[in-house]
């Protein structure tokens, strides 16, 4: 064990929910699981049947983040086994948080945590770590924090993080790749450059020790802020508006333990309709919120696929192939940008030329230069792509850049009807998607990865 951390959680687990977690894959899947290289793929066979969504990894991260406020045990359900939680887990555990992860259970105790500190080596693994700096500044009123890193997907400056915290009071430096800040936090006005989700939590969790009232406006909306925000109301909080444009949180002395469940990954949802309709087959969604997809599941009937929704499933098909559409990302409700990969490779084999604007983050097209590889017609015009749709994609070696890039790529090898699709650096797609190779054989793809 090493100095300063807390003993070590339980990474395997049960089949909890009919759909658990196995343990081969929580031991492939931990940080140092780096021997899994490759996925094979020979497409060109629909998709059809049912899957299992799991818990959101964008609404988990902050949510274990948000437990450093806590001073009593706070337990999760329904939280996915992948990379980037296991990396939260292990920052959260060397801080001194005691975690237990069983199946799709954690239980998390952040009276071990002595030091406002997040280490650099930690931290640059995955942007989401920096979800600690505004807890940790509420609770010790201070705190130093590596920058952050993650997928080179474009700048996305911290700015807008340390702006608001400036609102809030805090005294803020960088000391030799550190934000180093000092309270105390008091309530403000404070309005966001840019809807930024992360900045909206950071500030959010910032806000509930703050004393006073603070007002948040121009903030981001996403479903995975209003998860965040009835767990901290439910930990004694007082913040209403998530959802809105505009957030109110009403500063606390204190904040206790709680119980919550996370919500569905929209993100997944999304992935998964889009590779059953790509591949003109039907696919179903369980455990999924409709409501949290409005702008692509649009864009999938504009396509001309099949689209139906009832309570927490969500059905697409696309028997007879998909048509041309203009897709521009958009901060929620828009079109998600975490789906803009996966809906560009969708588009490779629809009839027409699709235009695709990528507005949120300005190096987000890394995977058409690999589809083109695989026979796509792409032809890039700064932030916007254009699809020529083609009438095969070929199976060939291509390389992951980043997590949803990956995604795209898995779907373009169940697309392609010739040849074998080998995609090398798949430890992207462990960060978002659990077990991604085998619920997708489940529906009937032929997938399998491969170690050196």
């Amino acid at each position: 064990m090493e100095a300063g951390q807390a003993p070590r959680r339980n990474l395997t687990g049960s089949n909890q929910m009919g759909h658990g977690t196995d343990e081969r894959w929580c031991v492939m899947s931990t940080p140092n699981g780096g021997f899994v290289d490759k996925i094979l793929i020979r497409g060109g066979k629909p998709l059809n049947g049912a899957v299992h969504v799991r818990g959101a990894k964008n609404a988990a991260l902050p949510l274990m983040a948000a437990v450093i406020m806590a001073e009593e045990p706070c337990t999760l359900h329904n939280v996915p086994c992948l990379h980037d939680v296991f990396t939260m887990d292990k920052l959260l555990s060397t801080m001194g948080m005691q975690i237990e992860f069983t199946g799709r259970y954690m239980t998390l105790q952040a009276d071990g945590i002595s030091e406002p500190y997040a280490p650099y080596d930690l931290v640059r693994k995955m942007r989401a770590s920096f979800f600690v700096l505004g807890p940790l500044l509420a609770r010790f009123g201070s705190a130093k924090v590596s920058l952050p890193g993650g997928c080179a997907i474009g700048t996305r400056p911290v700015d807008i993080h340390l702006k608001g915290l400036e609102a809030l009071g805090a005294s803020i430096c960088i000391e030799d790749g550190y934000v180093v800040a000092k309270g105390p936090l008091n309530g403000a006005n404070y309005a966001l450059d840019f809807p930024s989700v992360g900045a909206t939590e950071n500030l959010m969790m910032a806000a509930c020790r703050a004393k006073g009232v603070t007002r948040l406006t121009n903030v981001a909306r996403e479903p995975e802020i209003e998860d965040l925000a009835y767990l901290l109301n439910t930990m004694g909080a007082q913040i209403s508006g998530a959802g809105t444009d505009m957030i109110t949180v009403v500063g606390v002395d204190s904040l206790g333990g709680a119980e919550h469940v996370v919500i569905p990954d929209r993100i997944e949802a999304g992935t998964f309709l889009v590779a059953g309709v790509a591949t003109h087959g039907d696919v179903t969604v369980l455990n999924a919120n409709p409501d949290h997809l409005p702008g692509f599941l649009d864009k999938l009937r504009e396509a001309g696929a099949e689209v139906e929704a009832h309570g927490s499933r969500i059905r697409a098909a696309a028997p007879n192939g998909l048509r041309a559409v203009d897709v521009t990302t958009r901060p929620y409700p828009g079109f998600p940008t975490d789906l803009q990969a996966q809906t560009m490779t969708m588009l490779c084999r629809a009839e027409g030329v699709s235009h695709i604007k990528e507005t949120v983050f300005e190096n987000r097209f890394m995977q058409a230069a690999e589809l083109v590889r695989m026979g796509a017609d792409i032809t890039l015009d700064g932030n916007t792509a254009i699809v020529r749709g083609v009438p095969r994609l070929s199976g060939a070696p291509v390389m992951a850049s980043d997590l949803r890039a990956s995604a795209a790529l898995v779907i373009a090898g169940l697309m392609a009807d010739q040849g074998a699709t080998a995609i090398a650096r798949v430890y992207h797609i462990d960060r978002g998607y659990e077990q991604i190779e085998e619920r997708l054989a489940a529906l009937g793809a032929t997938i399998e990865r491969v170690r050196n």
